[in-house]
This record gives structure tokens, C-alpha cells and sequence, in this order.
């Protein structure tokens, strides 16, 4: 379930609610796809948006229609007593696995994260993910604290942020964390322009934004560093440039993702929760063309 490519669908909605029909399409797509697991209720479906119920309702509906697939559901939230609650529900509706950011207002210390991911984990019955993301946490961890909570027994991956693209210095990366943490824990990559690299350099999965669209252009890449093609997996990365390009001109991967399913009718206009917004008018147009330039299927 930690390995190899997780793929991450968009939680498509509108202000009355989630719309379901298109959910459940994007999780049957990537079950029929074959991907190694798909991750709900991540920053790509919008978690931090959504209430108790929404949430355990996107577990219910891709468990029912991931077609036997693992799927890793996101419980994170500014409270340990809703992250319990979270993770509950989650075990309740069948997710094989858990994901948890430690999500706050207020900024936290190492021993006020640590606690978090023990007290969890006191209550899982499935394996849990550590989702390291500083982008929307603002918390950064060392390499020391991933060892702490790695040893934590329903630890089984940490998810890191993006690795420096040369090949070099993410090998040292990720072989310095792998030094720290039990042999059955997994590292993951995010940040999908960084995903050849870290695959190549020894992560062991990519937890994908792009792979809950194009599954098959996500599992391409994965597969080439799994068999040890590190330029051909290289080489499909790098023909993705211009949609990377797109990430990092508007901020990230939601915005551009979300855009791209509602001008290719995977979902339907709006898709995100207000305040959010997909790219409009000439950022759209942008878009439209680099889809043409790519001809992703």
C-alpha cells in the first residue's frame, strides 16, 4: 500500500456539497488504472474544507468503488480529539490506511507533534502515513523527529516534500532518513515534479496530485524507476515540464489540477470550496494549451 504510485483525486464540490457521481468516476478511473493505492482527503481533495461527515462519506465512496485497491484516507485536523474522531470513521468505512498532517493554527513544537502522531496511534487499528508537508503545515520536520515517530508502532511510511532534482543530493536525502527509521517504514515522495528523482534516488512511493488524472502517464514513470530505468523514468518526468512549469507559476498543483479536470469534464465548474478558485481567462487558456502541447490520455 506504501509503495509505488498512490494516486490522489480531487474531492470535486460546490457550495451545496460534494458532487458524488464525479468522485466516485475519478475513483473508479484510477482503480481501473490498476495504481498501488488511492490516497483520499489529502491536500488535493481538499480535506481541510470539509466536515466530519463529508469526510467519512469520500472514505465510504471510494472503499465502495476502488475495486479492491488500498485507499489511504487523510484524518488530519487542528484538534487531536477530531483527528481521533477522524480516524475512527475512517477505520469504520474500510480505508486500509491512514494519512496525517499535523495541522494547526498556532505553530507547533516537535514534542507537541510527536504527541499527536502517539496519541493516534494508540487508537489505529490500520497503518498510518506522515504526511510532511511545510507547505500548508508551516511545520518542518527533522530528520530526527521523523526517526521519534517512524518508531511508533502503526507508523509505516513518512510522505516527504519534494527532494533537490539532483540526482546526488537526493540520494543523500533520502538515504540520511532511511538511516533513522525501521526498515518497514516507506518513503514516500511528493511534489510531482520532483517524483522521477526521489524514485530514482530510493523512495519507495510517489504519493501523486497528476496521478489521480492521468494515472497511466504517473504509473509510466513509476514503473521505469521501479525496474531501474532511471532515464527513461527521467526522460517521461521531464516531457511533463511544461505542466510542472504550471505548477510552479500558480502556487502549487490544486489550482492547476482542478483546472484541468473541469476543461477536460472529468468534473464540473466549480469544483473547489470557496474561497478557492480554478485558473480563469488567460491562466485557463494556458492551461488549455499545454494540455494540447502534452496530449495526455
Amino acid at each position: 500500500m506504501f509503495t509505488g504510485l498512490s494516486a490522489f483525486p480531487l474531492t470535486p464540490m460546490n457550495e451545496q456539497g460534494i458532487n458524488e457521481y464525479e468522485f466516485v468516476r475519478l475513483v473508479a478511473y484510477l482503480a481501473e488504472a490498476a495504481v498501488d493505492s488511492i490516497g483520499v482527503l489529502g491536500s488535493t481533495g481538499s480535506y481541510a474544507y470539509l466536515n466530519r461527515d463529508e469526510r467519512a462519506r469520500v472514505i465510504q465512496l471510494s472503499v465502495e468503488n476502488a475495486v479492491g485497491a488500498p485507499v489511504i484516507a487523510g484524518i488530519g485536523a487542528l484538534r487531536t480529539r477530531d483527528v481521533l474522531a477522524n480516524a475512527e470513521r475512517a477505520q469504520q468505512a474500510g480505508a486500509s490506511g491512514v494519512l496525517l498532517a499535523p495541522v494547526s493554527y498556532q505553530k507547533l513544537t516537535d514534542d507537541e507533534v510527536f504527541d499527536l502522531y502517539a496519541t493516534v496511534c494508540q487508537s489505529l487499528s490500520v497503518p498510518l502515513c506522515v504526511y510532511d508537508n511545510p507547505g500548508t503545515t508551516h511545520f518542518e520536520f527533522s530528520d530526527e523527529l521523523h526517526g521519534r515517530i517512524a518508531q511508533l508502532p502503526q507508523v509505516r511510511s513518512i510522505k516527504i516534500p519534494p527532494v533537490n532534482n539532483d540526482i546526488d543530493s537526493a540520494k543523500e536525502r533520502v538515504t540520511g532518513l532511511r538511516k533513522l527509521i525501521p526498515a518497514d517504514v516507506t518513503i514516500g515522495i511528493s511534489g510531482d515534479a520532483a517524483a522521477a528523482t526521489g524514485l530514482n534516488a530510493g523512495c519507495d512511493a510517489w504519493y501523486s496530485v497528476i496521478g489521480g488524472l492521468y494515472p497511466r502517464a504517473a504509473l509510466a514513470i513509476t514503473r521505469a524507476a521501479q525496474a531501474g530505468d532511471v532515464q527513461q523514468a527521467k526522460a517521461l518526468s521531464d516531457g511533463l515540464e511544461p505542466l510542472w512549469a504550471l505548477y510552479r507559476e500558480y502556487g502549487g498543483s490544486l489550482r492547476v489540477a482542478a483546472t484541468i479536470a473541469e476543461i477536460t469534464g472529468k468534473v464540473s465548474q466549480p469544483c473547489l470550496p470557496q474561497p478557492l478558485k480554478t485558473l480563469q481567462a488567460g491562466d485557463r487558456k494556458r492551461v488549455e494549451q499545454v494540455l494540447g502541447q502534452l496530449g495526455l490520455e
